[in-house]
This record gives structure tokens, sequence and C-alpha cells, in this order.
């Protein structure tokens, strides 16, 4: 039976964070869970359980957290799909099915090559051998739950005829959804359709089972060709916040739900989703990935919403709906900018901070306000862009292993000199001087003398989350650690390695030297986070042997 509603299937927290240096810690996974739970998406793919011991600890927490009864705000009443993704392989399959047991819809999603690049110069394996595997592996899944999604991998590239009988084997094996994947964004909007449209009226039981559709970024038509399946019958989408995902990035939730939203007279079937969660969600992805939104992204991008030029200016004044297809409300982009001062109290301070969506309480609520009073004795007026710099960068930052106590930097066209004092590890305080090429050199080098963890900056962005010469500056890193001797994850060689080894951070504060010094050491800590899981994981490991 079809759904009356084109599903959402968020892959943020699976495809998503394979985009080089978005790796989520599981705190920030469970986060990004509980809010598309909010938003109201139908299937959240939590991980890949076969990837590594967290990925399954983290899928199964979200489904334990999440995938129960929901959370609460939550749009419907049924709480979303929790799903693992899984080779066609028992193992992987064996620890997807552990990984979402504790939800009350769980899904195995399991893939396999289908193209003849794949087959021929990956898999090794004939027509008949891939047949025979999707049959025997979605059989094996469907044992372990009644949800069993399956990709024939590329489908972009494989042959029509071949792709009806792999899709018949999957359905006659107990797939209930069939997902076709453009995996390197390869097709146009008219062709993708058509495949959809020939895939309707030449697999036998297709009735049966849900189309869903997984489209990559590579020409930029992710959307695109995800909305032509939409008009030729697919019901399901797989997406991501921002957009985001491996190489070039999977179609974006967010633009895929408003084009629906927006063009209802069009498509004749909607989501879900509550669209005004949407720039709130962006953000938190933006901000625990360490991947910018640019200003010109379309729903939630800074300039969505603002007109410049006089023309556009005029029209606005006349009628909003002359250069406005959609009104910022509706995706949760208002633009009220709250007066909160210095003679702000705490109460007036966590009700805004509430009604922007971030409910903070004890421990956090006095950090972020402690932070907010510093602030606002240097500013003026705090906007509603500075209460979400503060809070997101309070919440959202890794273990501390070092903390940031003071910083003095003296530069010009001398000899730019950086002094940081350190608290570390051990509780102890302890003090460096370097000099650099430029100030930020100077205090990044004064870091690295004293934490230990040598890294290459591979990225380095600045910018202004508010407007004037007071304005919060954030800025955001990514570095790769010299003595990363991690292996390559065998699962995909050919991208985990670098994936690995790529870290990011961020930090904000009125000073951008500060904040540059704040995200190196986001950067240092989420490196040593993660070298401190592996050496749990290595002497679980170890005693289990």
């Amino acid at each position: 039976m079809q759904p009356d509603h084109v599903r959402i299937f968020d892959t943020t927290l699976r495809d998503g964070e394979q985009s080089p240096g978005a790796t989520m810690t599981s705190s920030e996974k469970l986060e990004v869970a509980k809010t598309l739970s909010r938003l109201g998406v139908d299937v959240i793919e939590a991980g890949f359980a076969a990837a590594s011991p967290d990925d399954l600890r983290a899928i199964k927490t979200i489904a334990e957290a999440v995938g129960v009864t929901g959370v609460e705000g939550r749009p419907v009443p049924e709480p979303p799909t929790i799903c693992s993704l899984a080779r066609a392989h028992k193992p992987d399959i064996d620890q997807a099915a552990e990984a979402v047991a504790p939800a009350k819809h769980g899904r195995i999603h399991t893939f396999i090559a289908t193209s003849p690049i794949h087959r021929e110069h990956k898999l090794r394996m004939s027509r008949a051998e891939v047949l025979k595997k999707i049959g025997e592996m979605v059989a094996y899944a469907r044992s372990f739950c009644e949800d069993v999604e399956f990709s024939p991998e590329d489908a972009g590239r494989t042959e029509m005829d071949f792709m009806y009988e792999a899709l018949q084997a999957a359905i006659e094996a107990g797939a209930s959804t069939l997902n076709i994947p453009d995996t390197v964004g390869y097709t146009i909007p008219g062709e993708f359709g058509e495949r959809i449209a020939m895939i309707r009226e030449n697999v036998p039981g297709i009735e049966n089972a849900v189309i869903s559709v997984h489209c990559h970024n590579d020409l930029g038509l992710a959307v695109a060709n995800s909305l032509s399946a939409v008009q030729n019958g697919a019901r399901q989408v797989e997406v991501a916040v921002n957009g985001i995902g491996e190489r070039a990035g999977n179609a974006s939730l967010e633009e895929v739900v408003m084009a629906l939203h927006v063009r209802n007279d069009l498509y004749n079937i909607g989501t879900q989703v509550d669209t005004t969660q949407l720039t709130r969600v962006s953000r938190l992805v933006s901000k625990v990935t360490g991947m910018v939104i640019q200003p010109n992204k379309a729903i939630v991008g800074a300039n969505a919403f603002a007109h410049e030029a006089g023309i556009h200016q005029d029209g606005m004044l006349k009628h909003e709906e002359t250069y406005e297809i959609m009104r910022p409300e509706t995706v949760g982009a208002g633009q009220t900018q709250l007066v909160l001062g210095k003679h702000s109290g705490r109460h007036a301070f966590a009700n805004r901070l509430t009604e922007l969506g971030y409910p903070v309480s004890g421990d956090s609520l006095d950090k972020a306000f402690a932070r907010f009073k510093k602030l606002a004795d240097k500013k003026k007026h705090i906007t509603d862009a500075d209460l979400l710099a503060l809070v997101s960068d309070e919440l959202y930052q890794p273990t501390e292993y070092w903390k940031l106590e003071k910083l003095q930097v003296s530069c010009g066209t001398g000899m730019p000199t950086a002094t940081v004092k350190l608290t570390g590890p051990d509780g102890q305080t302890q003090t460096a001087a370097e000099v650099g090429t430029g100030p930020v050199d100077a205090v990044y080098k004064a870091i690295q003398s004293l934490v230990h963890v040598p890294c290459t900056l591979l990225e380095y962005t600045v910018q202004s989350v508010t407007e004037g010469i007071d304005a919060l500056g954030e800025v955001s890193v990514r570095v790769s650690p010299h003595d990363d001797d991690a292996p390559p994850d065998k699962l995909n060689p050919q991208y985990e390695h670098s994936r690995a080894r790529v870290f990011h951070g961020h930090g904000a504060h009125t000073d951008v030297i500060v904040a540059s010094a704040k995200a190196y050491l986001a950067a240092v800590n989420r490196i040593l986070a993660i070298r401190e899981a592996k050496q749990k994981d290595s002497k679980a490991a170890g005693s289990a042997a």
C-alpha cells in the first residue's frame, strides 16, 4: 500500500557523516536524531552499524531514545523508523539487526552494486551471482526485521532489464522498500524520472513495495532528480540536512520538502515535516559537522530572505509575494531582533533560548548565561543570531581535554607573538609563547607547543555571525593530525581513510583571534576524544578475547 505522503528518509547521520571532516560524536548524533524526530521525518538512517563499534552503539542509543516513543514535539504520533545500512553480507546484517532492535519501527537497509562497471571492477561478479546474493541477503535481513529496504547501488548506470530482475528478486525475498540510488549523480531529471516510470511498469510485484530514490549532487541535479522521481511515482526520498554527503553531497532535505510544499499545486502530495523547524535543524547540523552554510543556500542560507536591490525592496514594501514565494516564518527563519542587554535576567535569557528551539537548564544554562553576560558588556544589544552562536558554541563543543584560559597577542609589521595559557587534562595550567607569520599562526604554534597533537591546518574560515562593528565572529577549522595511524576503514577504503584523518572545530567570540584559538582547540579535543574512544574499543576487544 502506497503512503498518502512522500516519506522523508533522512541520511544525515549516515551518508551525511561520510563528508570528509564531518564525523560526529555519539552525543552529537543523538542530539541531531532528536531534532530530526521533532522535525517529523519518517525514517532516520542512523548509521552503518558494521562500520565501527561506536557506530553500532550510536544507532542502538538512537533506537532506544528516539525510536521507541519519539520525542516531545514530534508533529506525528508514531516515532520515526530507525534504520541501519548494511552491505549484502551476513555479518553486516547481523550488526544492523542488533542496532535497530530496540526501536518500535526498525529497518535494515541492505545494498549491492548492479551497474556493469561495479559488477566487473568492484564485485567481480556475474549478473546471476548478483541476483542470487540479492535474494539470499534480503531474505536473511527479513528474518530479523519486517521492514527491509534494498538498494541496487549505482542504479543510474545499471541496464534497465537487469534492474527489473534485481528489484523483482528483492521483492520476492521480502523487501518492502526499493530504493533507486543515483550513486554518482550521473542522471538528469527527465532520464531519472523515466527510469522510475519504467520500473513501475515492468517490475512484477512493484505495487507491493514503496519506491524510494537516493540522488547525489555531482552535477547539481540531486533535488531536481528527486522531484522528477516523485512526479513519476516515487513515494520516499532520501535526503540529508543542508545537502551534505559523499563528494558533492545528497539531495537537500529542506529543498525537497519546501519544493513539495510551495508547489503542491503541481505535485499534489506533501510530507509530514514541520517546516517551521527547518532552519533550526540546518543550523544544528552545521554546528556539529563544522560545515558552514553558504549565504545563498536555498531555504536556510543567511541571504535566502534578504533583499538589497532597491527594486526588490520597493516591491517587498508593497506586497511580500512580489519577491518571496515563501515566508521566512514558514521555515523558522523569522527576522525578529530580540533586544537583550547586560541588565537582562536569567529567566528572560532562558525563555528566549527556549523560543528559539534551544531549551537549556542547569549547568549548561549557567555557562551560557555567564558567556551572555560577558558579551552583553561589549555589545549594547544582543540579537537572536548572537544567542544562537553562544548556545551552539556551548552545547556542541567536544569534551575539553584542553581549555583556553587566557590569550595575549602582539602583532603588526614586526614579529607577531602569541602567549596562551591552557588548562590541560590533568587540571594544571600551562603557558607558552610563540612567534608566527601572523597572529593566528602564532596562536596555533603556541597551542601546539602545549598540547603535542601535531596537525596540518587544512581549512580556516571566519565569518561574522551578526552585523555591526561589535559583531560576534565565528571561526571554523579543519585539521589533519600527523600521527593518526588509524588504518583505512575496509567498508569504504577510497573515502574512509581521508575522513578519519580530518577533524573540524569551531569557536565564536567578539575577538576573532580568540574565536580562532577556541576553534583550533575544539578540533584538537575532538581528535583526543576519538582516540580515547578507539583505545576503549581496543581494550574491550582485548578483554573479550
